[in-house]
């Protein structure tokens, strides 16, 4: 069979009828639209959504607790002083252990006066009589004052010179100035010795331990009596030297002790040859 005969040869009744109903579907989609087209399977069901929140904690649906109530300790009352006013400033019995010091300006004057007696009661009662803290200078005068050795200067020139006849005046200016300047060069010598010791503090020890001459010459004032005076100044004199041997040997080095001590002594013999001299 040649190739024109293949091409013009009839289709079969069945293809030719198939074809026609494909061209008859085309023909309606295009007249009447699109017809809808059922999907191959349903649609699957729509999922639930998760909340998200900003919050790192997720909000509970408890019911929240009751509050507890704190109870705190109501603070003691301070105790109310009636003598007391209301605008003034702390008290002293507070200042004691911290806190700066209390004003000593705007204190009475009895007050002030009191204050120094009692410290100077306390010193002489550590160097001129007997007490562990006198091995200690450091311990004996760390509240060292000049008001005390400035009262015994000035009682021992007022005693010598009411001892004295005559020439009243320059008997209180030799004393005044034998004992002022002899404690002034006797703190130089410690020193220049080498001595650990305070400048003040060493005029505050010798004018302490000329306490017992003061006594002496106040016995020997009331009683005229050659051979007593000298017993009590050669009493009160080694009393003097007692009392400032500790302090004065161990401001030195021990291979100079005999060097400070030596013109200490001297001082004091020359104050109890006033004594027994001035009549």
């Amino acid at each position: 069979m040649s190739q024109s005969e293949r091409d013009t040869t009839p289709l079969n009744q069945s293809s030719q009828s198939d074809i026609d109903e494909i061209e008859n579907l085309i023909t309606a989609s295009v007249q009447f639209g699109p017809s809808t087209v059922l999907p191959a399977r349903p649609p699957s069901p729509t999922r639930a959504s998760i909340p998200v929140s900003t919050s790192p904690f997720i909000p509970s649906n408890l019911p929240a607790p009751p509050p507890k109530s704190i109870a705190v300790p109501a603070a003691p009352p301070f105790p109310s002083n009636p003598n007391r006013h209301d605008n003034a400033g702390p008290s002293r019995s507070n200042l004691s252990g911290f806190g700066p010091p209390p004003n000593t300006l705007t204190e009475p004057v009895w007050d002030t006066v009191k204050r120094d007696l009692l410290r100077i009661v306390s010193n002489l009662k550590i160097v001129v009589f007997p007490n562990p803290y006198r091995e200690d200078p450091g311990k004996a005068m760390r509240d060292w004052d000049l008001w005390g050795p400035f009262f015994f200067i000035v009682f021992l020139g007022l005693t010598l010179s009411w001892s004295a006849s005559v020439k009243k005046s320059e008997v209180f200016a030799v004393a005044f100035a034998l004992l002022a300047a002899g404690a002034i060069i006797l703190t130089l010598n410690v020193l220049l010795l080498g001595g650990h010791i305070i400048f003040f503090q060493s005029l505050s020890l010798l004018g302490y331990c000329l306490f017992p001459l003061d006594m002496g010459a106040l016995i020997c004032m009331m009683k005229d009596n050659v051979i007593m005076k000298m017993m009590v100044v050669c009493l009160t004199l080694g009393w003097s030297c007692w009392a400032a041997y500790p302090f004065m040997s161990t401001a030195v080095n021990p291979r100079r002790k005999a060097l400070a001590l030596y013109p200490v002594l001297l001082m004091y013999v020359s104050v109890a040859f006033l004594i027994i001299a001035i009549d």
